[in-house]
């Protein structure tokens, strides 16, 4: 049996040079396990609206396939070996706002490591599991620069694990109007701005203003790191469903 060749053995770190589409989401998988990698890969190329530019088995490697190709997207696996993929978000979307957008790939939807990851730029993430519609979808939404994914789900794992960590000294959000920080608590709630706006009685352009000047004064990528923000300052309270 012939060696893999680098990453999944058809896409590697090089750019699709036959198949090349212009106005596609530009995307990376990374993952250590080669058949999850390969499946992920060939899925999301079915679509006419994406382009698979490249693959990786660990975070070293993405990030510098990242560098080298520029994705618009990254799936990325949490656990492998060597750089992790907490770190490897950190260094791809932690940074600045113009790299990759970050969608998380995980086997639990209470994986700790998962909240780590949004607190290093993710934003958002979906389980293994995930259909092939819902995953279109959910790299669609992070293409388009929206953030927060299956909203239920991620405010579950935030509240689980920000009462677990010290808040950082860092964020406060004395800086926010009174209107600001209902904004944030809403946005922390899992509301849309359509549904914002509905709530406040104001118009929709008029939440995307606040949205925006609540992530310019805190220092924030996106409406996921407002929501871990919210929780980790105390402006929204974990609430638990249900016995542990």
């Amino acid at each position: 049996m012939s060696a893999e060749p680098p990453a999944d053995g058809r896409l590697g770190a090089e750019p699709l040079v036959d198949d090349h589409r212009p106005s596609a989401v530009r995307i990376a998988v990374v993952d250590d396990h080669p058949v999850v990698r390969t499946g992920f890969a060939e899925l999301l190329d079915t679509q006419p609206d994406f382009e698979v530019v490249g693959t990786a088995a660990d975070g070293a490697e993405a990030v510098r396939i990242c560098r080298e190709l520029s994705p618009d997207v990254v799936l990325m696996d949490v656990r492998m070996p060597g750089m992790d993929g907490i770190e490897a978000t950190r260094r791809l979307a932690g940074s600045t706002a113009a790299g990759p957008r970050v969608l998380i790939l995980t086997t639990f939807d209470l994986d700790e490591y998962v909240y780590d990851a949004l607190r290093a730029g993710a934003s958002g993430f979906l389980l293994k599991d995930v259909t092939a519609e819902r995953l279109f979808d959910a790299v669609r939404v992070i293409a388009a620069g929206e953030a927060l994914l299956a909203p239920a789900v991620t405010r579950r794992l935030i509240s689980e694990f920000a009462q677990l960590r010290p808040k950082p000294e860092a964020a406060s959000t004395a800086a926010l109007t009174p209107r600001e920080t209902q904004v944030l608590r809403l946005i922390a709630e899992g509301l849309s701005n359509p549904e914002i706006a509905g709530r406040l009685t104001v118009t929709e352009e008029t939440v995307k203003t606040h949205v925006s000047r609540v992530l310019s004064k805190l220092g924030l990528r996106d409406r996921t790191q407002a929501v871990v923000t919210a929780y980790e300052t105390g402006l929204v309270v974990p609430r638990f469903h249900g016995s542990r």
